[in-house]
């Protein structure tokens, strides 16, 4: 679970005209969770979430989907707030085509960590996808947004050691993200030839976590 942040900053670029990434996830996971709440009975959330024995016997869409499913009403809505304060102000500072592969990088790697540290624990949420976000902002925003994200990130380190709250895929998201980041760095051209390698290395990484092969 994620607190909004205050005054989520972000990189000085050309504003994306609609945030479509960010708009995905609020209604994939708001559709997700009221079929599942009035519905299936939880279905989804069973069909969707991380689980690494099930991914393990070949169902590779989960270290994915789980970013739509949550755990009741107030994980989504915190979630849901920062999606809508932090994830749309990123993508509108760096544009959808790089925000969704940082979305997906950092979504991987949040399950890596999962499936690495927690690999019988289910899990679910966006939480560690949007702390992907935060690891891009990292490289790409000044001195005076480092303090505030680092205030930020601070809370949400104090957050990851409740019970219940998945630190391994909140700390996954974020080292996930740093990488998008320091390549936004460049020009477009090097986001362009770098970002498939960063999708590989998350893919490869996921494949092995999810086959036991990385497993502590």
């Amino acid at each position: 679970m994620i607190p909004e942040p205050a005054e989520p900053v972000a990189p000085s670029q050309p504003p994306a005209a609609v945030p479509y990434v960010s708009y995905a996830v609020l209604a994939g996971s708001v559709i997700v969770f009221l079929l599942d709440s009035f519905v299936l009975d939880n279905g989804l959330r069973g069909a969707l979430g991380l689980y690494g024995p099930l991914v393990k016997q070949g169902q590779w869409w989960r270290p994915l989907t789980f970013v739509f499913t949550h755990g009741g009403p107030l994980h989504l809505g915190l979630n849901m707030m920062v999606v809508m304060s932090l994830g749309r102000d990123v993508e509108r500072g760096v544009g959808t085509f790089r925000f969704l592969i940082s979305s997906i990088v950092g979504a991987l790697a949040s399950a890596v960590a999962v499936l690495i540290w927690d690999f019988d624990q289910p899990t679910v949420g966006a939480s560690g996808m949007i702390l992907g976000w935060a690891g891009v902002l990292v490289p790409i925003i000044g001195t005076a947004g480092r303090k505030q994200l680092g205030i930020w990130l601070v809370q949400m380190a104090l957050i990851s050691l409740i019970p219940g709250i998945s630190g391994a895929g909140h700390l996954g998201g974020f080292l996930g993200g740093l990488p998008c980041g320091f390549i936004m760095r460049g020009s477009k051209t090097r986001f362009q030839t770098m970002a498939p390698v960063l999708l590989f290395i998350a893919a490869v990484l996921t494949v092995l976590a999810g086959t036991g092969r990385l497993s502590l």
